[in-house]
């Protein structure tokens, strides 16, 4: 009897593990569990100040892209916040303006994280911050520099923006700077520099030795080539996606992916609709021009195209930053009560430029980035709630939980370590 007893829970035994292993994990459990295990790390997300005070602020579900309640609905872990300034004349009353921008933009941060919500979000300066701040259940906020122009001709400046928390800078944005060529010089093929100028390639030396990274995305193809050259450390594209698969001078060709790849760096590809397809994008675009136009008439508000936006004064710009997501979401609802609307860039063409990347230049050099609140965002992945969309997409394709956690941030946090290692050798 009692053998007869055994041989029952023994049967039962078997009968409930072979049950347990006949139960197939879906592919959408399967990136759940994968997007809730690694650390998520967007490179590049735009702010507005006026989203920065005691009434308004990212512990508020706002209408931008970002913020905190969106950032924990969609399980994004890390955000780098840009400290972004466009470009204007090369003189010092240029850069007296900029700085002051700058520096408002850098305190804003650092209000975010250190006075509104220091239990939900904490400033993170090295690897080892990112995975202390996301094993407590907070998320990190990181800080990127969106054109060196602000530090005018001191670059000494480039020491006290690390203080403050940046860890990374391009030396252009559209526009040539006083360090660099801007991409923007393919249009008519005026340059002012031929690549660097001579304060552009000190500046590379001096980012190497403070620990900031160099941002390859918006430079002219020269002008990258040269930082590769003469940088001692990895580099990265903080939002560039692959030219091959979409010809506009922000993306990256396979030389310059090549040359990454033999740097050590990583590209952050960018969920910007005109990085990705140029056919679906200007399709698109076409038809919600006067979609958009109309969706900001009902809202009483001015309405500018983003092909404007560089001329656009100070006021305007940070008025069209404040609309643009108002003004978009709206359009996108009404345009999708029409059976005939072109369709959108989304996911699936994100991942085709990831794919195309790492079959390129290998699974170690790529990695993940939206341009949020700056023109970013895709049919798939339009705000921060929308994050888990892109680890499903690459569990469809078939990407591991290694490889995922690689092009979700690992790269990424892999190249600072190692620009932070180089520093330390140059004290």
């Amino acid at each position: 009897m009692k053998y007869a007893s055994l041989l029952c829970a023994v049967s039962l035994f078997f009968s409930c593990a072979e049950k347990q292993s006949n139960k197939t994990e879906t592919l959408e459990e399967k990136a759940r569990r994968i997007h809730d295990t690694v650390i998520t790390v967007d490179t590049h997300i735009d702010i507005n100040v006026r989203n920065f005070t005691d009434s308004i602020n990212y512990t508020q579900r706002l209408e931008n892209q970002v913020n905190l309640p969106k950032m924990e609905e969609g399980g994004l872990d890390v955000a780098w916040f840009i400290v972004y300034t466009g470009q204007d004349s090369l003189n010092a009353d240029g850069y007296a303006k900029a700085k002051e921008n700058a520096i408002s933009k850098f305190e804003a941060i650092h209000r975010l994280c250190e006075d509104y919500a220091p239990d939900r979000i904490e400033l993170a300066l090295t690897s080892d911050d990112v995975r202390r701040i996301s094993a407590a259940g907070k998320k990190a906020a990181m800080i990127g520099v969106e054109n060196a122009y602000p530090l005018g001709e001191d670059l000494s400046q480039i020491a006290d923006y690390q203080k403050r928390g940046a860890r990374y800078i391009s030396l252009a944005h559209n526009g040539h700077s006083q360090f660099s060529d801007s991409n923007t010089g393919e249009a008519d093929d005026v340059w002012l520099h031929n690549g660097l100028s001579e304060l552009g390639k000190q500046a590379v030396a001096e980012m190497n030795r403070v620990g900031i990274m160099i941002d390859i995305s918006h430079p002219s193809k020269e002008a990258i080539k040269q930082m590769i050259e003469l940088s001692k450390a990895p580099v990265i594209a903080s939002h560039s996606s692959a030219r091959a698969l979409c010809n506009h001078s922000r993306n990256l060709d396979d030389e310059l992916l090549l040359l990454l790849k033999e740097n050590g760096g990583v590209a952050q590809t960018v969920a910007f609709t005109s990085y990705l397809s140029t056919e679906k994008n200007d399709a698109r675009a076409a038809y919600m021009k006067s979609v958009n136009q109309k969706a900001a008439d009902s809202l009483g508000l001015n309405w500018y195209e983003r092909s404007e936006f560089g001329s656009l004064n100070k006021d305007q710009q940070e008025e069209f930053m404040e609309n643009y997501p108002k003004v978009t979401k709206l359009g996108e609802e009404m345009a999708a009560n029409d059976p005939n609307v072109p369709p959108a860039v989304n996911v699936s063409d994100f991942v085709d430029h990831i794919d195309y990347m790492v079959k390129l230049i290998g699974i170690d050099h790529v990695g993940i980035s939206s341009d949020f609140d700056g023109g970013g965002g895709i049919e798939g992945w339009s705000d921060a709630s929308e994050t888990f969309n892109v680890t499903l997409e690459l569990v469809k394709r078939g990407y591991t939980e290694e490889e995922i956690a690689k092009l979700w941030g690992g790269n990424l946090l892999r190249v600072l370590d190692e620009v932070q290692a180089v520093a330390a050798t140059m004290d």
